[in-house]
């Protein structure tokens, strides 16, 4: 199920304000497969951490737009992390190769992230502040997303 709903959507995911569930997955090739990726690791940084899946169509305008704005705020303390949640790991690996990021890459076929995060659907990305904080939800993705993103990026980056 791809949702094409804008941003935020309160009430269907994480509150906004709880703390970032934790998430310990092994990586998919952007990083050496097989590492593992603790989102604790990440504290100090903003998190943009996106739920996407091969079948999504939204998504193959999301990485692409996440690559952008992470090659450009990564320097000011912007760490992107996708989780996969293709059943086959060739699905996600097939995604990857035709959409290359340079932002880590973890996989969940279980579903267990997904279950703690509540994603209603694909691509739903959540916004963490540097003290492991939901500071937004966005369900869906558009092209037109991309700029009032990297605008709620930058506003918790300054912070």
């Amino acid at each position: 199920m791809c949702l094409l709903i804008g941003w935020p959507l309160p009430g269907s995911t994480l509150d906004i304000g709880e703390p970032a569930p934790p998430i310990a997955l092994p990586t998919l090739p952007t990083l050496p497969a097989g590492e593992e990726v603790r989102l604790s690791n990440l504290k100090g940084k903003v998190v943009y951490l996106d739920f996407w899946a091969s079948w999504c169509g939204p998504c193959r305008i999301s990485l692409p737009a996440l690559e952008r704005i992470y090659r450009d705020l990564k320097e000011q303390g912007l760490e992107v992390l996708a989780v996969g949640v293709d059943e086959h790991k060739r699905d996600a690996l097939a995604f990857l190769k035709d959409f290359p990021v340079s932002y880590p890459v973890v996989w969940d076929s279980s579903g267990d992230t997904p279950s703690r995060y509540q994603v209603p659907g694909m691509p739903t990305a959540f916004l963490i502040d540097r003290n492991g904080i939901v500071r937004e939800v966005h369900i869906g993705f558009r092209k037109s997303d991309a700029e009032a993103l990297r605008a709620k990026i930058v506003e918790l980056l300054d912070e």
